[in-house]
């Protein structure tokens, strides 16, 4: 195996073979590199080879850098790819046109090798973080999955329950930013469920006192998965896990904790896990409709569920049905 082929591959594009051979000097010794001349072959390079970056020149005969940057954008396959100008062009309003074609960055020439190689080594860092957060994400929500199929679901509920979290946390003053945590964070509330025998899991009648508390015990068990974070995602899972079984007057479970001393992700996730649970059919029970959902709800604000969330829940119907509709299982639960 060749020892460079780790390396990350870079796109560099310009049409003076003196520009591309400065900057084959400067990044050679750290980074694998494919080199253009024009736009329209650094597009068909980007298709083919799919670098993790490209160093391109603006002013190019024919298709212009900005054209090149603006077509990369709008193709699915190389999106995604991080473009750095490297021009002649100075003036302010050259780099904000850059930027507004979909550039990271703008290099100024003369080019600096310390500069050029910073400012490349700080958008790859950026790209491989973009990864490891993906990957965690969906490592995350593969493991909710595995704890549904367990339980003999379908895999949908933890989509839609995280579907209805996201929107319930908007609705209580959560940020873009902290509703897509909770979105992410949702499908492992159940996840303690794989330490659960399956013979309690799958028992079709009613459950002994002693299989209770076993059942029960999937709450720390979740929480034990998932383990203490200081802050982010995997913390709020935790949490979520923890204690979506609570309820606003303190006979749930495990803690029996009652009202606001409830982690709010907690009281979120609560309501939708049980809406979509009533609404969703199970080998043991026919999916309820809609309404008889929320009249439960309803009925159990201020006992079981936050009476604020109830609310907020039921005033954003609409979303949730909507949702309801995309990840539908079959049959979809009668709307009324």
């Amino acid at each position: 195996m060749n020892p460079s082929s780790h390396l990350p591959l870079i796109l560099v594009v310009d049409d003076e073979a003196s520009n591309l051979q400065l900057l084959r000097q400067i990044l050679q010794d750290h980074y694998r590199l494919l080199f253009a001349k024009d736009g329209a072959r650094a597009l068909e390079l980007a298709r083919q080879e799919h670098p993790a970056l490209i160093l391109l020149d603006v002013m190019m005969p024919g298709m212009t850098g900005h054209e090149a940057c603006r077509t990369l954008k709008a193709d699915p396959a190389t999106a995604a790819i991080p473009i750095i100008f490297v021009t002649a062009l100075s003036d302010p309003e050259d780099e904000v046109r850059g930027f507004e074609a979909g550039a990271v960055d703008y290099i100024t020439k003369p080019v600096s090798a310390p500069i050029v190689r910073a400012r490349v080594r700080t958008h790859l860092s950026l790209v491989r973080m973009d990864e490891l957060k993906e990957s965690r994400l969906q490592i995350v929500q593969r493991l909710g999955l595995a704890s549904e199929y367990k339980d003999n679901e379908t895999g949908m509920h933890v989509i839609r329950m995280s579907h209805f979290a996201r929107v319930l946390g908007l609705a209580a003053g959560m940020s873009e930013a902290e509703a897509d945590d909770l979105l992410h964070a949702a499908p492992m509330h159940d996840v303690g469920k794989i330490g659960i025998p399956d013979r309690i899991l799958q028992k079709p009648g009613p459950l002994d006192p002693d299989e209770w508390a076993i059942m029960k015990s999937h709450a720390t068990i979740g929480a034990d998965i998932i383990g203490e974070h200081p802050h982010g995602m995997l913390k709020l899972a935790r949490n979520i896990a923890l204690s979506h079984h609570e309820k606003w007057d303190g006979s749930g479970y495990p803690n029996g904790l009652a009202g606001e001393a409830i982690p709010l992700e907690g009281r979120i996730c609560a309501i939708a896990d049980v809406f979509d649970a009533l609404t969703s059919e199970r080998p043991y029970k026919k999916a309820w409709p809609v309404q008889e959902a929320v009249e439960f709800l309803q009925k159990q604000r201020g006992a079981h569920f936050d009476p604020r969330l109830v609310d907020l829940f039921v005033a954003q119907l609409p979303a949730i049905c909507a949702i309801r509709e995309k990840w539908a299982e079959s049959p979809l639960a009668p709307a009324a």
